[in-house]
């Protein structure tokens, strides 16, 4: 048999073996649902549980998939971060569920990593993070470093003169690994170090008094101080209302915030934070049509037209149409095959434009910049075109050399330098 032949009937036995995978989809479909319902994280968590349950729904009403209907299945990890590992188990092993939708923090995210990689399980993560991570199994739909933190500090330094910056921080991955990528970014923008000030309290803090008198201090010489804010979950109202009660405005001391939006912001009064920012990709008040039916299919679905639309709502959204229409490409919902028919997949951004999945399965995004209204909504004061989702910073030398690319070069660490790829399950 020559070698051609060889390859021709490889390829052919390649051929039989995906479509007796496609021909073999059960049903119902399963959407695994892996947020917080409760405990620290759960102001957060709570409304991305009810948009994937929505978003089911809905394909459900458009037909299904694959001649399948799709079943929610929703499991409450209770911000307890091993507890994530356990329902990831249970939705693939228990249920069996063919994707799953989860997680805000990147602790949660660290410990559900090895369990998907160990089953091939497929997870969408819809938060923004620190990067410095690209798995197979994972596709990352919030923003990299470079679609949120470095555009907010050149925002910072570019348009509102900021000489010191006050890195605030939950005690945990997301936050120590984008502020060491931001002290790196802010020296070699020419901020001495001695004009970084950098503090990490831990989930739920509610004290904040000490903190925001430490940080009040550093304008003592006259130079303008801003506030990078990667405090996450309900820490946040102490961290405002404390900020309210020294009597800091947003003229006074600016602060940005990378996890704060619609929905931390709807449980208290914003009033006294008008002017304060926040850095996503996606804010309710971005005037679009499509954006106007996402509020819309939104309230006619939670019944409450209250209820705000926020940045990884729209992570989700964009995240499940694509996989959708990877599974219906891919004629199954097999784990490998649909990874396959993920990179190019292309779906509308609710700001305007398009996303678009990349090989190192992160998407590329628009960097907005919004103030917070009196309303507890954002002005939209700043707008990018779409920005490419770097899994591997150039701000931090060790990653400076790294490239991820699962489509051609099947390596989620490829180092540039040495042309090998460094593979190291579960602990990027």
């Amino acid at each position: 048999m020559t070698i051609r032949t060889s390859l021709l009937t490889l390829s052919a036995v390649s051929l039989t073996a995906l479509a007796s995978a496609a021909a073999a989809q059960d049903c119902p479909i399963k959407v695994g649902v892996l947020h917080s319902l409760s405990g620290t994280m759960a102001i957060s968590e709570t409304t991305l549980a009810d948009t994937m349950q929505m978003l089911v729904a809905a394909q459900n009403e458009a037909g299904g998939l694959l001649g399948c209907e799709l079943e929610a299945v929703v499991v409450d990890p209770a911000s307890d971060w091993p507890l994530f590992a356990e329902k990831a188990r249970e939705l693939l092993t228990v249920h069996e569920v063919d994707v799953i939708f989860g997680n805000w923090t990147s602790v949660s995210r660290k410990s559900v990593l090895p369990v998907i990689e160990e089953l091939n399980g497929l997870l969408f993560y819809p938060v923004q993070y620190e990067g410095e991570e690209s798995s197979r199994n994972v596709f990352y739909t919030g923003a990299a470093p470079n679609q949120q933190a470095i555009p907010a500090v050149d925002y910072f330094l570019e348009e509102l003169g900021v000489e010191q910056f006050a890195l605030l921080g939950t005690d945990y991955v997301y936050p120590r690994t984008t502020n060491n990528i931001l002290e790196s970014y802010l020296q070699s923008k020419g901020i001495p170090a001695e004009d970084i000030f950098v503090n990490y309290t831990p989930f739920g803090q509610s004290d904040w008094a000490t903190i925001v008198a430490d940080v009040v201090a550093l304008g003592a010489d006259g130079q303008q101080v801003g506030v990078i804010s990667t405090i996450n979950g309900d820490a946040n109202v102490g961290f405002y209302k404390e900020l309210a009660a020294a009597g800091v405005s947003a003229d006074d001391i600016p602060v940005v915030a990378f996890s704060v939006g619609e929905e931390e912001l709807s449980g208290f009064d914003t009033s006294e934070l008008v002017g304060h920012l926040a850095a996503w990709n996606y804010f309710m008040s971005a005037d679009t049509p499509e954006n106007e039916a996402f509020i819309a299919q939104w309230h006619a679905y939670i019944g409450d037209e209250a209820r705000v639309t926020n940045d990884p709502m729209e992570a989700h959204y964009i995240g499940f149409n694509m996989w959708v229409n990877a599974a219906t490409e891919a004629g199954s919902t097999d784990v490998d095959l649909v990874r396959a028919e993920m990179y190019g997949q292309t779906f509308p951004n609710l700001t305007g434009g398009m996303a678009t999945m990349l090989p190192n399965h992160h998407l590329t995004k628009p960097v907005l910049i919004g103030e917070i209204r009196a309303d507890g909504q954002f002005d939209i004061i700043s707008q990018t075109e779409p920005v490419a989702g770097d899994a591997w910073t150039d701000y931090l030398p060790e990653s400076a050399v790294l490239e991820s690319d699962w489509e051609t070069l099947e390596c989620g660490m490829y180092n540039t330098e040495t042309e090998t790829c460094v593979q190291l399950t579960s602990n990027y």
